[in-house]
């Protein structure tokens, strides 16, 4: 590396997280690089630009799709999602956010990392943007019937699709309205995604224009994580890209919203496709706050929304959910910190229009009460233990824990601030607990933060009925304007468009323009976690000695007894209540303090699964998961075992509540996870398991959920009482065994507490749950634009030879037909196949999808192309890197020793991975061929959608069962 193309500027050793956090500049560009040093065997990179639109045409996000669609260095169509398939990499993605655009990835391949640096390099400041490729992810007009030159146009474009998915959701309106009044002059004020009604109004040449002035090194943020040489990686930095650039004058940044002078109150509408209006109205209250870069004013607006919201006994969250003027809080509360300027909400969703005032009235006494009376200190003590806590967790389990704290750490950056202190937080957490232990810090800072502050706005979003009626009808309005004055010549070109990006889409680009991995650079074998002790003189315990950095894991569990079908149905609803009701005497409110005050989490849930090899026979268990700082240990066990033997299922009014939010966390999270949900559905007819997991977890849970409360609302919660209670009764009083995940400091005392609590030993026998499967509909209109369809056939478990070969087969099926027919061309936001071993069957599906009876032919076709390729080595190799890559792919060390423990005392041991590992490294084409005949080609399957509603006529033209949800 050149001594001067980078300056380092600063080394900030970060106790609490074991890393030290290096700063560069590029001294041409003006490039930042931080580099968070770690001896992490997983090494994670991203760039970052800021984008900041000054619309809701979706560039930004458009930008971020067709960057990766080809670039200078790689002139093929479509480079990342082929290195998804040529890589060995444990997280790989691109992702918009409201003022920034990230290309983040990590792998624990040092080949793996530097073919990927190369690619996401040269997408991003080499990028082709071809026009056909703006046509395809952005937006285009073709002709319905593109044989008939009568026909209709119609709008298509991955992200116009995907927008319309993401737009269904009722909080993501509501996210948006707000944000727009809170922000009325900066970039925060328009949907950095796309308004789906004005992406059709962004032009190539804006887009164009957008990358030239935003996608620049002056502009970027570079981030590492891991045992890197840095000398080698800034070498390549300069070489490859920064060398080409001269620093750009222009500095983007977002300015100083303008304030208001009194507060705003605002009332919009969202559509739903129903005429029951009640009880669907939100009602939100925002307040914008001062800079996220300052770090200590974060600090403390964290702390005043973690007292005021953090649980059910938080004074603003008490009252938010005992209100009869809504359902439940809403979704929204709570402190926004990534703007450049933080913004706190609350409010209630489950209202009617005319409550507005009133809430807003309520949240005002609340917070006026509090600068009055202030909060017991014990709160405050409690909030900032959660704080603590937090700063002190490795996570992981999600994506790589090195782009977590990136990601921590990037909004600070973005806007010109200090991102090394977001990730060195002590010496910050010790001056908010020095102010914080004033007398009258939180009476003064709620009055400060929140009622003096004028820049409020009341947000109330209503239910429409006829909505999204008139917005189709103004849609195609617009398009058959656009029809009606199209000259000869420019109808043809639409047409030559889509002639021409389909011979674009059919083209088969060189894969060896490509850098890959190959079969020769994966691990032999699994990574396996083994336990460091196994204790039967007292409980039955399993111990894992890890690097948890001072914070403990404890779960409880116990065999499920021979519930009937109707228990079983509640067991969703009390394993969400067990450890949020009162316990050991004490009312929900004082638990909920006790909890926050002595651990950082405690909850529980519910595994029914079949045997390893089996589908036919089901058994299940009840966990109880916490976690707790080291020092808390003796108090962490006896508050798992008093929520354990003590719940108290009475108090009507407390069940209510849950419930309440229980529907509206599952309702708002259909449009997000149609797909699962159509796979489950589809496969519900296929064996015990699948039908269970259906009726437990899937849409006909969501309808019980609805009809159970409506009961409860009637009986004043009395039904609800009855059912857990009678559940409770069957439980044992004591769990059958414990895991225990710690760090070696702690090992004893942890273990000591545990024996504490449980001196004896107790085991329940393992029995085999009565369970008749339960039929449902399989076509479900919901409040949707768009479709999420599945098919499930039936095949084999994960012990049989041929699971290899069909997980195998689903990926290829993904990465070399589904993606490019469902995707590509038919518009769809994803498509893909899977081996579910865990339920016995193959299953297809596509997600935000304008299409439903089309898709289902493409799956059809999909056996057909494999069965009639007569070679497809290739494509094995790059099914079985991505396969091997998820099964690789490094979680945090608690999550690392709970999957572990789970798949063994499940059946999936170690040898049983192994062997499963083997037979994936030894597939062939001809076993994939194999497969597709055995247990696909001619079989029927069963078949689901998630469906916008009023689509009655196609489940009739499917031959599928319809109901309204």
């Amino acid at each position: 590396m050149s001594d001067s193309a980078f300056r380092h500027l600063s080394a900030t050793p970060v106790e609490s997280l074991n890393l030290v956090v290096h700063h560069y500049e590029h001294t041409g560009t003006g490039a930042v690089h931080y580099h968070l040093e770690s001896d992490h065997d997983e090494k994670a990179f991203m760039v970052a630009v800021r984008t900041m639109p000054k619309d809701s045409t979706g560039v930004a996000h458009i930008l971020e799709h067709t960057v990766l669609c080809g670039s200078e260095k790689f002139p093929v169509r479509d480079p990342f999602f082929m290195m998804t398939r040529r890589s060995l990499n444990t997280f790989m993605n691109a992702m918009t956010s409201s003022d920034w655009t990230a290309y983040p990835f990590a792998s624990q391949n040092d080949k793996d990392f530097n073919n990927l640096l190369d690619v996401y390099l040269d997408a991003v400041f080499f990028s082709r943007l071809h026009p056909l490729d703006f046509a395809q992810e952005g937006h285009r007009l073709e002709l319905e019937d593109p044989q008939d030159p009568n026909s209709r146009l119609v709008f298509k474009g991955v992200v116009f699709n995907e927008m319309k998915g993401a737009m269904s959701s009722p909080v993501s309106q509501l996210w948006q309205g707000i944000s727009a009044y809170l922000f009325p002059t900066t970039t925060y004020h328009f949907n950095s995604g796309g308004d789906p009604a004005e992406i059709t109004q962004l032009s190539y040449e804006q887009l164009m224009s957008f990358y030239k002035s935003h996608y620049h090194p002056s502009n970027a943020v570079f981030m590492t994580f891991g045992n890197l040489d840095v000398d080698a990686l800034q070498a390549r930095l300069e070489s490859e890209v920064l060398s080409r650039f001269e620093r750009q004058t222009q500095r983007w940044s977002v300015p100083a919203e303008q304030r208001y002078a009194a507060p705003v109150a605002v009332q919009e509408y969202y559509g739903v496709d129903s005429d029951d209006l009640s009880g669907k109205t939100h009602h939100v209250t925002g307040w914008l706050l001062g800079s996220s870069v300052d770090l200590d004013a974060q600090l403390e607006a964290n702390l005043l929304s973690q007292i005021l919201l953090d649980n059910s006994a938080s004074p603003l969250r008490r009252a938010l959910e005992q209100t009869e003027l809504g359902g439940s809080p809403s979704p929204l509360c709570g402190l926004e910190e990534s703007n450049h300027e933080m913004s706190f909400m609350c409010g209630v969703e489950g209202s009617e229009p005319e409550h507005g005032q009133a809430i807003e009235t309520l949240i005002l006494d609340t917070l006026q009460q509090i600068a009055t009376d202030g909060v017991d200190a014990d709160i405050v003590e409690s909030a900032l233990h959660q704080l603590e806590l937090h700063q002190r967790e490795i996570g992981g389990d999600h994506y790589p824990y090195g782009l977590q704290l990136v990601f921590n750490a990037l909004p600070a950056a973005i806007h010109h601030g200090d991102p090394v202190a977001m990730l060195n937080l002590d010496p910050a957490l010790a001056r908010l607990r020095a102010n914080a232990s004033q007398p009258g810090w939180v009476q003064a800072t709620v009055t400060r933060l929140l009622l003096n502050n004028r820049h409020r706005v009341r947000y109330s979003l209503l239910p429409d009925a006829g909505l999204n009626a008139e917005a189709k009808r103004l849609e195609q309005q617009r398009l058959d304007t656009i029809r009606a004055n199209l000259t000869e010549q420019q109808l043809q070109a639409i047409r030559d468009q889509a002639e021409a990006l389909q011979q674009r889409q059919a083209a088969e680009d060189d894969p060896g323009l490509l850098p890959q991995v190959t079969l020769e650079d994966v691990k032999p074998d699994i990574h396996y976690v083994a336990p460091d002790n196994h204790y039967t003189d007292t409980l039955t315990t399993t111990e894992y000695v890890t690097g948890t950095n001072g914070i403990l894991y404890q779960q409880l569990i116990v065999g499920l007894p021979a519930f009937n079908a109707e228990q079983l149905s509640w067991l969703p609803m009390f394993t969400n209540a067990w450890s949020e009701v009162g316990a050991g005497g004490n009312d929900y409110l004082t638990q909920q303090i006790k909890q926050t005050a002595l651990v950082g989490s405690l909850s529980s849930y519910a595994s029914i699964r079949g045997d390893v090899d089996s589908n036919q026979h089901l058994h299940g268990h009840l966990v109880m998961s916490g976690k707790a700082l080291g020092s808390k240990a003796e108090d962490f066990s006896a508050l798992m075992k008093e929520t354990w033997q003590t719940p108290t299922f009475d108090d009507n009014a407390r069940l209510l509540d849950l419930m309440t939010q229980m529907k509206a966390r599952r309702e708002q999270g259909v449009t997000g996870s149609g797909h699962s949900l159509a796979m489950s559905v589809a496969a519900s007819t296929l064996n015990p398991v699948a039908n269970i997991t259906n009726i437990m977890t899937g849409m006909p849970q969501l309808v019980e959920l609805k009809q159970r409360l409506k009961q409860a609302q009637q009986d004043g919660g009395a039904s609800l009482s009855a059912a857990l209670n009678s559940l409770y009764a069957c439980i044992a009083s004591s769990p059958d065994e414990a895991l225990l995940i710690h760090d070696a400091p702690y090992r004893e005392i942890h273990l000591d507490a545990l024996q504490q609590q449980w001196p004896q030993a107790s085991a329940s026998t393992p029995i085999d749950l009565p369970w008749t499967p339960v039929a449902s509909a399989n076509y479900w209109m919901v409040d949707s634009q768009v479709n999420f369809c599945a098919w499930a056939l039936p095949t084999v478990s994960m012990v049989n030879e041929d699971a290899a070969a069909l997980s195998v087969l689903a990926g290829v099926m993904r990465n070399a037909y589904l993606h490019t027919a469902i995707r590509e061309k038919g518009g769809a936001y994803g498509a893909g196949a899977t081996q579910d071993n865990s339920s016995s069957c193959f299953k297809f599906y596509s997600y935000r999808d304008p299409r439903v009876e089309g898709t289902f032919d493409d799956f059809a076709a999909s056996i057909d192309w494999v069965l009639e390729r007569t070679n497809g080595d290739d494509l094995v190799e790059q099914a079985v890197l991505g396969l091997i890559g998820g099964m690789d792919r490094p979680g945090s060390p608690a999550g690392e020793a709970k999957q572990a423990f789970h798949m063994d005392r499940g059946g999936r041991t170690r040898a049983l991975r192994q062997q499963y590992r083997e037979r994936l490294l030894s597939i062939r084409w001809s076993d994939v061929q194999r497969v597709a005949a055995t247990y696909l080609q001619g079989q029927e399957g069963s078949k689901a959608v998630i469906a916008p509603r009023g689509t009655q006529d196609i489940a009739a033209a499917l031959g599928l069962t319809a109901q309204d949800f």
